[in-house]
């Protein structure tokens, strides 16, 4: 008898451990300074401003469908200098703030800012159902958001001097 209960008592311990480990899975969290592209593959947030110190490639890369990125407040700020008009920077590369390269379904949520990119603060290619909301782009050298694809969703955005004297056309 005391066998048998302790074998239901050790059965319900692990039903109830295998129920706490098969939670909701925390979203990856993101700040300081990135120095290489960070690819983007499950949900994500801001927990404090980023600093990208990449140099032609995007600084984050989302790389898979049906996530989302919360900005949270925070600042993704690149490399260009404002100051002096974007000059040196080159429109042709792809040194974004955040690139979304044919996906489904990717989400990214402000309050936050992209800004100072020497191309665009984010860019949308070839992918659906995208929805960028309350992010402010500002000050980067090309587009603000450049959008790219089909049934995608940009709303309650503001963008803020972006382009540079070659090309002052960086809205959204």
């Amino acid at each position: 008898m005391i066998l048998r209960r302790t074998y239901v008592w050790v059965a319900a311990l692990l039903c109830a451990t295998a129920l706490i480990s098969t939670g909701p899975v925390q979203a990856a969290q993101i700040s300081g300074t990135i120095t290489a592209t960070m690819a983007i593959s499950e949900d994500s947030q801001l927990v404090g401003d980023v600093t990208c110190a990449v140099t032609g490639v995007p600084c984050l890369d989302i790389t898979v469908s049906n996530v989302t990125l919360d900005l949270n407040g925070f600042s993704i700020t690149g490399q260009a200098d404002p100051q002096t008009g974007c000059e040196g920077s080159s429109a042709s590369g792809t040194e974004h703030g955040i690139r979304i390269l044919q996906q489904t379904g990717v989400t990214i949520r402000g309050p936050g800012i992209v800004q100072q990119f020497r191309v665009h603060g984010i860019v949308i290619n070839g992918s659906t159902g995208t929805h960028i909301t309350g992010v402010t782009t500002s000050t980067n050298c090309a587009a603000g958001i450049l959008l790219g694809g089909d049934s995608n969703l940009i709303e309650n955005n503001i963008s803020i001097a972006n382009g540079n004297l070659g090309a002052p056309c960086g809205g959204i």
